[in-house]
């Protein structure tokens, strides 16, 4: 797998499945990833192996896919980052593939504040050091919100399309219609039609919106028939629906993540060092990411991908991957 190691580590809500490249980057000796802390819980490996808990003390990133995509998003991307000496990890979002719920009690939330105190967590249970956060849709969003919370343990950060923090209080106010069609499956999510849908014919829906958020695309379907199994997880459902009603207000939050909502209301700055890839050819629309440049206190750049759409590292492994190496310093 050119991911890396399958690995798992227990958080306090989960246990985190997640692939561990440290085997594959330049350089690495056997026992490359080793010596990490004892405390993480970390399953097939320790955390950490060095001052950057990359091999031989170099940098570390931290890849987050969104919805509705896997960890295969970033096939393309950790083999290119490990040539340029940087570790990956790159974990299963709650309600996706091999990551569980720990206790049957927990809320299936998929709120912003609930995924990225998931990353926040991973981060802390490894031990990392000032990785590089990144990712896309749900993990670009994760990703801002890691970088916002914890400005000081954050080496940097790689978004798609600028800020994605959202603006829940704002999501009152109607959209462009244009915007408003685009977004027919979180109104469909909001029914429970659309639940019952999403249950009973998950791949049909999901490979549907792959096709329609990356139209220039040509292996979309087939890169999707790939990451179809990791949609079966048995959270799936509850965790996506809860995220398309809870940013719309239309869904109560975990208790337990409500001081982080409450911070993330505020519209925090983010003051890391920043890479935006803007994805042109999005079935959303046309990244622009200088609408939300005001977001960012810290240094600051935007990189234009004509052709690529929503899913943008396994579009563009190359852009992506170089963001994130730059960031590193590699």
């Amino acid at each position: 797998m050119t991911l890396g190691d399958l690995r798992t580590v227990l958080t306090g809500d989960l246990e985190i499945a997640y692939f561990d490249s440290a085997s594959l980057v330049d350089g690495a000796s056997d026992g490359a990833a080793d010596g990490g802390p004892s405390g993480g819980g970390a399953r097939g490996g320790a955390a950490g192996s060095g001052p950057g808990n990359g091999p031989s003390g170099g940098p570390v990133a931290v890849l987050v896919h969104g919805f509705p995509y896997d960890v295969l998003s970033f096939e393309g991307v950790v083999p290119l980052l490990a040539a340029r000496g940087v570790r990956a990890i790159t974990p299963y979002v709650r309600g996706y593939g091999p990551t569980r719920f720990r206790d049957a009690a927990t809320p299936r939330s998929g709120q912003q504040a609930a995924v990225g105190q998931d990353l926040l967590d991973l981060v802390d249970a490894l031990g990392l050091q000032r990785p590089v956060v990144g990712g896309f849709d749900w993990g670009g969003r994760a990703a801002c919100i890691a970088a916002a919370v914890r400005p000081e343990g954050i080496g940097g950060l790689v978004t798609v399309g600028g800020y994605a923090i959202q603006d829940i209080a704002a999501s009152i106010e109607p959209a462009a219609p244009i915007d408003e069609y685009r977004d027919w499956y979180q109104w469909y999510l909001h029914t429970d039609r659309g639940r019952n849908g999403l249950d009973a014919d998950r791949d049909a829906l999901c490979g549907l919106l792959w096709r329609l958020w990356s139209p220039e695309w040509a292996g979309a379907g087939a890169a999707f028939g790939r990451t179809a199994p990791s949609l079966h997880n048995p959270d799936f459902v509850d965790v996506a629906v809860h995220s398309y009603r809870h940013r719309h207000r239309h869904a109560e939050g975990d208790p337990r993540c409500a001081e982080l909502e409450a911070f993330l209301a505020t519209t925090p700055a983010i003051r890391v060092p920043t890479v935006s890839l803007d994805a042109l050819a999005d079935g959303f629309g046309p990244d622009d990411s200088e609408r939300t440049r005001h977001r960012f206190t810290g240094p600051f750049s935007i990189v234009p991908l004509p052709g690529v759409g929503h899913d943008v590292p396994q579009e563009a492994p190359e852009a992506f991957a170089d963001a994130v190496a730059t960031l590193a310093g590699r």
